[in-house]
């Protein structure tokens, strides 16, 4: 998409998804918080669009402690029926306790691995820059994406198949997947920060 003056990825229309675009996708990150953020928005956006969950993001901040594991690990029954009614979440039990549950799991690989980067990056990393033309181009899932979604399935997660996985390491940073006529594709390819 060129919106007059740069040329953008097709699917970054609209504010939120033009900021989002810009500003997250596809950069390296290596924060437990943001990490488990993502992985709990990916989740939630399963048969859903991406634009519903970015609108519903500030939701899911305040319904899931700013996205601190430790906080969501100690949630119980009670606040799942209280996220049952909180009009600024998608309002799925499964997708609710799912979260729940893999801040417990969240939780878990940092006390293993001292942080849960460490952990997720060693089974995708490092970032793979992809020269895709256009978005149909991009695959929904690839052998690494189903690598990672084993070990977290073994490891208790749920919510976590093979596309979600994809859509999770597109996110954080793990594949570069912005199309080679997109402005970020060319920074992230330069491994310059804008």
């Amino acid at each position: 998409m060129n919106d007059g003056t740069i040329s953008r990825c097709s699917w970054a229309v609209g504010d939120a998804m033009i900021s989002y675009h810009d500003n997250e996708w596809g950069r390296p990150q290596h924060n437990d918080t943001i990490l488990y953020e993502f992985l709990v928005l990916e989740g939630a956006q399963a048969g859903l669009s991406w634009s519903t969950i970015l609108n519903r993001r500030p939701g899911y901040g305040r319904a899931f402690a700013d996205f601190d594991p430790h906080k969501v690990s100690k949630f119980d029954t009670n606040d799942v029926e209280r996220l049952m009614t909180d009009a600024g979440i998608i309002r799925n039990r499964r997708k609710i306790m799912s979260a729940i549950n893999n801040a417990i799991r969240f939780v878990e690989i940092q006390q293993e691995y001292g942080t849960f980067d460490e952990f997720v990056w060693d089974i995708g990393g490092p970032t793979v820059t992809n020269n895709f033309g256009k978005a149909s181009e991009l695959p929904a899932s690839t052998p690494t994406s189903h690598k990672m979604s084993k070990i977290l399935k073994n490891r208790g997660f749920t919510f976590v198949g093979p596309i979600i996985c994809y859509a999770f390491m597109q996110t954080i940073g793990m594949v570069n997947d912005h199309t080679t006529d997109c402005f970020v594709h060319k920074i992230l390819t330069a491994n310059v920060d804008i």
